[in-house]
């Protein structure tokens, strides 16, 4: 079903006739819901009182588009429909069925919809509704619009947070609002705030990393970014935190598995980055987790989405479901004697938007008549819906222009920052002495490896990408490096790592043995198009950190050669792979770059760019060391274990650079921390080798002695600070109470009196960090 052409233009015309009739008539009748003068608040309230419950129920039902639809039935069958997370039909529903509801005014929101003539043909048709009520429509803007066909790809969220800049990632997310409202979609399912605890879970590359204040920064900059101060006008999308609460630590690392953990370990790491959303952010929308928490299936805890979130912490928004989950209180997690039950649980304990399909709505109105949900419940999701509508001035002007996208898709500006950040983003993991490669008018460097030329460097989220928006890693190497003077050659080894063949890894090692230099690109593959072979990403854990396939044989191949071999990795999961990282001459770890990862990777191998990237994540040395964090309690290693090291492979916060800095030891304004005065931490840092470079300094804080055990680190402030050869600059960072906090034996928010260690250097390792200690004289109360 193509929606394009004339067709669509003259019912763009028709609608906006409607609408303007309709609006002529609407001021005659006094319905100030339509006027711009009065507020959303108020407009709401006016709108709300001229519905019905059944019309108000409507908008709290989300669907998938119309293309969608007719693309997922051609492909599934009903029974993967309760598995499948990604796509998904109604198998007692027609699109004409969907056609006409929207016409009637009983779907209040889409999702996945790829095309701006689609985008205006459902705005259309729910212009035909009794109150016009425009559509709000939601994707999976996870790094830039990515699921439609030439948006800008910006580095995936794992990447982003390697950059420790969150000034950039707020400037890339306000990029990535403005390119959604050119192709017609208004909320932002992102950022994924969950608090990484166990690296095997697939959706590792959708986060942040394992640290609550780290993850808590990038969620806070990719809100306000997205939403603006408050989401208002044509250039702004309302984000949608997710997933309450930590299905990053479900058991076995599998997606949607239990997760069982303490309420004091929510409230210490899972919670932190949605309260500051809320309260930091105004963040509009939340999304509930597949999992259930210490058995309470996410989608039916009252406790967190109201009684914390909503009535402790202040959030005003909205809550959405994710894929399919309130059915599955009843079919997946057994709490549940059926679906309406499972609505009624599910609504009563503060859901307000079911994604997706039928059957929710009769539910909730039938629920309601029967005196099991209260009218208020629904009158509460509704008005915030609607509230969103008003304030994006959707009821003003629900459509878009068709073709005035191309002017903001992929644009300089926005390819710029899609750069900037990768250049950030890659973290170098290794170099005995092989980078930068300097300039050579004799060598040669063959590039191979399943992820060396193609759209893998993109990450999960994405559909396939136009391919001159696309720099592969081999494309960028043979430019830059055929500018330095080198030949640069490339062989296509097999693209998929658990498909390469015999032939194709022992020609790669041969033509790896004629030239001077390897770069071997290796890594996993999170490309969505391509479910059957994804290796990670969304519903694709991993059992293993170590590279996929048969990505090692080639490696071993191409080493046994005795050339030196530069490794870089192309995932959005942490690979761990000691033996292969001590035979290469070099680890570039890049992540999941974006569109222009392969220039970027090349730039920092042919030393253009001086790597400042840091990790995001502990490394293990295997899932036998897992979990691993740096944050990890005083106890976690007095023994040993028989087989295996103790220490990661790569700490938290490391990364190398092709210059030296030196950190001094910490100097305090004051040794005495109080409630009303918080004190300055400041350090003098050097660039004390020949190339200039940026470093992020990185300040943790130890609690000494206190009532419960705390971490032996807590990262509190970092900062990127660039310097030239043999420049210096004091670095000067904060710490207040807040800085101290956290939940004592009795559950109360505060900092206890005793002494605090204050460590500051380039990683979280102890090697890298000098210390002092400051004070805390008087027990401190703080409001949470």
């Amino acid at each position: 079903m193509k929606i394009i052409g004339k067709t669509i233009q003259i019912m763009l015309l028709m609608a906006v006739v409607v609408f303007t009739s309709c609006n002529t008539e609407n001021k005659k009748a006094n319905l100030d819901y339509t006027s711009t003068e009065l507020s959303a608040e108020e407009r709401v309230k006016d709108l709300m009182s001229r519905m019905t419950l059944e019309e108000k129920v409507a908008q709290m039902c989300q669907y998938v588009g119309l293309e969608h639809i007719k693309a997922a039935q051609h492909d599934l069958s009903e029974e993967d429909l309760d598995v499948n997370d990604a796509r998904g039909f109604y198998p007692d529903l027609s699109i004409n069925d969907l056609v006409e509801m929207t016409k009637a005014g009983k779907i209040g929101s889409y999702l996945h919809i790829v095309t701006v003539e689609e985008a205006n043909y459902l705005q259309s048709l729910a212009m035909q509704s009794k109150f016009k009520i425009p559509l709000l429509i939601g994707i999976d803007a996870i790094h830039g619009d990515g699921l439609f066909s030439g948006a800008t790809i910006y580095p995936s969220p794992i990447t982003q947070a390697a950059t420790w800049d969150d000034e950039l990632l707020y400037k890339v997310s306000a990029q990535t609002a403005k390119e959604m409202r050119a192709t017609g979609t208004h909320w932002a399912f992102t950022p994924n705030i969950d608090v990484l605890r166990d690296p095997r879970w697939g959706r590792t590359g959708e986060t942040f990393g394992e640290d609550p204040y780290l993850v808590g920064n990038m969620g806070v900059a990719t809100i306000k970014g997205l939403q603006s101060d408050n989401f208002s006008g044509s250039e702004n999308v309302i984000a949608c935190a997710k997933h309450l609460v930590a299905g990053s630590q479900s058991l076995n690392g599998l997606n949607a598995s239990p997760t069982d953990v303490s309420y004091r370990t929510l409230m210490g790491i899972f919670l932190p980055p949605f309260k500051r959303a809320v309260q930091e952010a105004n963040l509009f929308s939340i999304m509930t987790a597949h999992n259930e928490v210490n058995g309470i299936p996410a989608h039916m805890d009252k406790h967190m989405m109201t009684d914390l979130m909503r009535d402790r912490w202040g959030f005003d928004g909205f809550y959405v479901s994710d894929w399919n989950d309130v059915s599955r209180i009843h079919t997946w997690h057994h709490v549940a004697d059926s679906f309406k039950q499972a609505t009624e649980f599910s609504v009563g304990a503060g859901l307000d938007m079911h994604m997706h399909g039928p059957h929710f709505a009769e539910y909730v109105i039938e629920l309601v008549n029967e005196g099991k949900l209260p009218e208020s419940r629904v009158d509460l999701a509704c008005s915030k819906i609607l509230e969103v509508k008003f304030r994006l001035g959707l009821f003003e002007n629900p459509f878009i222009e068709e073709g005035s996208y191309k002017e903001v898709l992929f644009n300089k500006e926005h390819q710029e920052s899609s750069l900037e950040q990768a250049r950030k983003g890659i973290v170098l993991q290794k170099n005995s002495g092989i980078l930068p490669l300097k300039s050579s008018t004799k060598k040669t460097i063959f590039v191979t490896g399943p992820n060396a030329n193609n759209q893998t460097t993109l990450g999960d989220w994405v559909s396939p990408q136009p391919e001159e928006n696309i720099i592969t890693m081999y494309e960028g190497i043979k430019k830059l490096g055929e500018e330095k003077g080198y030949k640069v050659s490339y062989f296509d080894s097999g693209d998929r790592s658990r498909k390469m063949k015999d032939a194709d890894i022992n020609k790669a090692a041969a033509l790896a043995k004629k030239a001077d230099i390897t770069v071997l690109v290796l890594g996993e593959n999170s490309f969505r198009h391509d479910w059957p072979n994804k290796t990670t990403g969304e519903n694709i854990d991993r059992a293993t950190l170590k590279l996929s396939g048969r990505q090692m044989e080639l490696a071993n191949k191409v080493l046994a050669n005795g050339k030196p071999v530069i490794v870089v990795y192309v995932s959005g999961s942490p690979i761990a792979e000691p033996t292969l990282e001590k035979r290469a001459k070099a680890v570039i770890n890049t992540w999941e770059p974006g569109a222009f990862g392969g220039q970027a990777t090349a730039e920092i191998i042919f030393g253009e760019v001086n790597p400042s990237a840091k990790l995001p994540l502990t490394i293990p040395r295997s899932v036998g060391q897992l979990q691993m964090v740096y944050n990890h309690k005083p106890t976690m290693y007095i023994h040993k274990y028989n087989t295996e090291k103790k220490t990661p492979l790569h700490p938290f916060g490391f990364g190398l650079s092709y210059t030296q800095f030196d950190i001094s030891t910490p100097v305090v304004s004051s040794n005495v921390v109080s409630k009303d005065a918080p004190i300055e931490v400041s350090v003098e840092v050097k660039n004390t080798g020949k190339m200039a470079g940026e470093e992020v300094v990185q300040l943790y804080i130890r609690d000494n002695v206190s009532s419960v055990t705390r971490p032996v680190k807590e990262l509190k402030k970092y900062q990127r600070v660039a310097l030239e050869p043999g420049e210096s600059k004091t670095v000067t960072m904060t710490l207040d109470a807040e800085s101290l906090a956290f939940y004592d034996i009795n559950m109360e928010y505060c900092v206890e009196p005793g002494s605090f260690k204050v460590m500051v250097g380039n990683s979280s390792a102890d090697k890298d960090l000098k210390e002092t200690s400051i004070e805390v004289k008087e027990r401190i109360i703080l409001k949470d």
